[in-house]
């Protein structure tokens, strides 16, 4: 910020004045030659000063704005981790090189839009490409503003070396569809902002998935609303990520892969839905964020399907010792920490799930009950009897822990999740289920900003199989743009117990899997 020490300036402007004094003498039209020579020099001094408080004034405004501008900028910093995931990025996520700000987010808690600062470019930011992760600035007023961004990615997908099919735990045998094709993957478009408020905040959002379109929920229209009392507590309602695992309390899109899990990550996580949440950032920088929602995935689920006990709670409780941990906290170390920087989290989810209200298999983002050999919980005979599971009570909890240090970063999450409380028809010959599994991810920038390598595995230890995945992969950033780059992975699967269309996992798969990404968010 500019410091601008009142009591000296103007004394120094009046020397300044005295010494040009003879210059403005010579510009003296004749009419005022009639006056002495001291008083026009006098009422110069004057009007100098009369426009130099003027000045003072203006400049005074901009500092006490400069000053709040900054002010909630700290406090951003201290939210960083609840970032939205905005529904995926939020979105919240930050396409610049500076601290998620949420997101953050994509469906994450909402994004946070802070009143737009003055470029320099006149007196509104109007029309101003924001580097930060909010886009393009549309609409800039006292009352308000309307900011635009977009993220999306094209893919290449070949599946080709899996096995044609696979046998469950119970010896069903199923196909697999291999795939070979290109995608437009998938194209979210925000349109957030601040309204009469600067901690009222909105963020609404489309959200597509064209390889499955057709599909129930391959287009989502969504949003959500939030209120910033404090930097401790920010109150949010609409659709969101439940917190139960790190990748979904708000760090996509800062992942080293390109919008896929671990199949570990993948099998045991909630997903999005419709409910009311708290976030905050102490000044131990401790954060947290926790959530009441209609169930573990709503995302392609009526109202009418749900019903009336509000039983889905998450939550999570994160440290980050030193501060901070780069954008949204996210994976990898992009921003080459010169310092250790750690992170260290913990999360919970509880819901108490109906047979009808489980999204369709191929939705965009669900969040499927199966069990360990990929078998979905609730269809008929899962168990091969003549049984079938109507309700069951899901319960989930994880720990997580990162280190970044000068371009490397190692991650890992453990998860463990019961299901139990089953209400059944027919003969179904279990009570409760019982699976736990773990994912590391390790990364390197070979190059700054430039290339960065990357491994990532993860396993299930279930009842009824135990899957694993590894991937290694490389991110090329030709703009030297966090989220502009291009991925290319090679992903082993070991019986999948995950996979829908949008995913280069398939359920079941056995094998390989190629896929190169194209990725941009602005």
């Amino acid at each position: 910020m500019l410091l601008r020490p009142q009591q000296q300036r103007r004394p120094a402007q009046r020397l300044l004045a005295l010494a040009a004094a003879p210059l403005l003498a010579c510009s003296v039209s004749a009419a005022d030659e009639t006056l002495p020579h001291a008083q026009r020099i006098l009422d110069r001094l004057e009007a100098l000063e009369r426009r130099q408080q003027v000045l003072e004034s203006e400049l005074a405004e901009r500092d006490a704005r400069i000053r709040e501008l900054e002010s909630r900028a700290g406090g951003r910093e201290r939210t960083a981790g609840r970032q939205l995931e905005e529904l995926p990025v939020a979105p919240g996520a930050v396409p610049g090189d500076t601290v998620a700000t949420r997101s953050a987010s994509a469906l994450n808690a909402g994004l946070r839009t802070p009143p737009a600062m003055d470029t320099g470019s006149g007196d509104s930011g109007y029309g101003v490409f924001q580097p930060g992760g909010q886009g393009f600035k549309l609409v800039d007023t006292p009352q308000g503003d309307l900011n635009f961004s977009a993220w999306a990615y094209v893919r290449y997908l070949n599946q080709q070396d899996l096995d044609d099919s696979y046998v469950d735990a119970f010896g069903r045998e199923r196909t697999i569809d291999q795939r070979n094709d290109f995608q437009l993957n998938k194209i979210n478009l925000y349109f957030k902002g601040w309204l009469f408020d600067p901690a009222f905040r909105y963020n609404f959002y489309s959200w597509t998935s064209n390889a499955n379109q057709g599909d129930p929920a391959s287009v989502v229209i969504a949003g959500n609303l939030s209120y910033e009392f404090s930097p401790e507590l920010d109150v949010g309602m609409g659709i969101g990520g439940l917190p139960g695992t790190r990748s979904v309390r708000g760090t996509f899109p800062f992942w080293n892969k390109v919008d896929n899990r671990t199949i570990a990550d993948e099998f045991f996580r909630p997903s999005y839905t419709s409910g009311l949440w708290a976030a905050g950032a102490f000044e131990n920088n401790l954060n947290y964020r926790v959530m009441i929602g209609n169930n573990l995935s709503q995302v392609g689920i009526n109202a009418d399907q749900l019903d009336d006990e509000l039983n889905t709670v998450s939550g999570a409780l994160w440290w980050t010792p030193q501060g901070e941990y780069g954008p949204a906290g996210g994976y990898g170390d992009f921003e080459h920490h010169e310092e250790p920087v750690t992170t260290f989290g913990v999360h919970f989810t509880h819901s108490r799930e109906d047979r009808q209200t489980q999204p369709g298999t191929e939705a965009i983002e669900n969040a499927q009950l199966r069990l360990s050999d990929g078998t979905l919980l609730f269809q008929p005979g899962a168990f091969a009897t003549d049984g079938q599971v109507n309700r069951a009570t899901y319960r989930m909890a994880a720990v997580d822990a990162g280190y970044k240090y000068r371009g490397w970063s190692l991650e890992g999450e453990y998860y463990w999740r019961v299901i139990d409380s089953l209400s059944t028809v027919g003969d179904t010959p279990v009570n409760d289920l019982f699976d736990h599994g773990f994912q590391l991810q390790l990364g390197s920038m070979l190059l700054p900003r430039k290339l960065q390598a990357y491994a990532a595995g993860s396993k299930v230890f279930g009842e009824y199989g135990n899957p694993w995945d590894l991937a290694v992969g490389l991110n090329w950033y030709p703009k030297e743009c966090r989220l502009f780059r291009v991925n290319t992975e090679l992903l082993y699967l070991n019986d999948s117990p995950v996979g829908y269309s949008s995913v280069p996992f398939a359920l079941g798969g056995n094998g390989v899997v190629l896929h190169t990404n194209l990725e941009l968010m602005f």
